[in-house]
């Protein structure tokens, strides 16, 4: 049975700012913004939420299906990412189009501006799960809204059990394609400025979310992560890096450790502590895909933070 990740395929290009956002914002000025911020360096990263999550995932020794649409220009990047272990029959490559883009400038406190170029992403509703055959596990992570809302109800129509996570579409989606998106996950995942937005949109609050989800997991950076279930919740939290070099796929790298822990069958709470040290890992390197790790190597870090991993 397959592990499916859906989710935006992109490239990113992440440029550095060698001072703070925050000190050019004039605060009796903001209805009319006109900044240009002159960076330093600019990397072109291979990325995309589903491409970062199933890194992750493969790395920790599972083929997972990526699932997406890409564009004329992905050879390149499918080439690379199935010599990673991930398997891209599923993706659609759209002709016409180019791979959706992510512009991303990070200043010296870690805050970000970002732009998203959509492209092929646009027909990610192409795609369905009533064509893949049996799967084990899915992940719906940040892509085309419509696709989005489509995967779910599939997923919840062919007793498909999936992870729903809007991520950056937060702020697109309405409250009610939020709601029809969580509606029957196993876990609904998000970080703490994103589940601020849910509950602006759909009127939900936590216990509110697992009226129609098993459970909630928000992240919190540095602060870790808490998980909401029926029963009540538990705080799991961050590992601290050795250094901090680019926050980028950060929160896919913790949603890959997350899913291995499903799929393994260690529980809730131990599968977000393996998303803790996978995100640290992502935070010590520029880009979502430029780290790597064995498993053994990953079962001594999680050992030396939270006891023996058994997977």
């Amino acid at each position: 049975m397959k592990l499916i990740v859906t989710g935006s395929i992109a490239y990113d290009y992440l440029m550095s700012f060698p001072g703070k956002f925050t000190e050019h914002f004039l605060t009796d000025h903001l209805q009319r913004v006109s900044l240009s911020f002159l960076v330093d360096s600019m990397d072109k990263r291979r990325g995309g939420c589903a491409p970062n999550i199933a890194y992750t995932l493969a790395l920790l020794g599972e083929r997972p299906y990526l699932m997406g649409a890409a564009g004329q220009d992905f050879g390149e990047y499918g080439e690379w990412l199935e010599a990673a272990g991930i398997d891209t029959s599923l993706v659609l490559q759209v002709r016409d189009k180019f791979t959706a883009s992510f512009f991303c400038s990070t200043d010296t406190e870690n805050n970000q501006i970002a732009s998203f170029y959509t492209g092929a992403m646009a027909n990610a509703g192409e795609l369905s799960f009533r064509t893949v055959g049996p799967v084990r596990l899915t992940i719906i992570s940040p892509n085309d809204p419509a696709a989005m809302v489509q995967y779910a109800e599939e997923c919840r129509t062919l007793e498909v059990p999936f992870v729903f996570d809007p991520g950056q579409q937060c702020a697109r989606m309405s409250g009610e394609e939020l709601r029809d998106g969580m509606r029957g996950a196993h876990i609904v995942i998000c970080n703490d400025y994103e589940f601020e937005l849910i509950r602006q949109k759909t009127g939900l609050g936590e216990r509110d979310v697992l009226r129609d989800a098993a459970a909630l997991v928000v992240t919190r950076g540095e602060n870790g992560s808490t998980i909401f279930v029926e029963d009540g919740q538990v705080d799991v939290p961050a590992v601290a890096p050795q250094r901090i070099v680019d926050p980028t796929g950060v929160g896919d790298a913790f949603r890959g450790g997350l899913l291995k822990g499903l799929v393994a069958g260690t529980g809730l709470t131990v599968a977000a502590r393996m998303g803790s040290v996978a995100a640290t890992w992502a935070l010590e390197h520029l880009g979502g895909q430029s780290h790597a790790y064995t498993l053994d190597e990953f079962a001594e870090r999680y050992a030396s933070h939270f006891g023996p991993l058994e997977l």
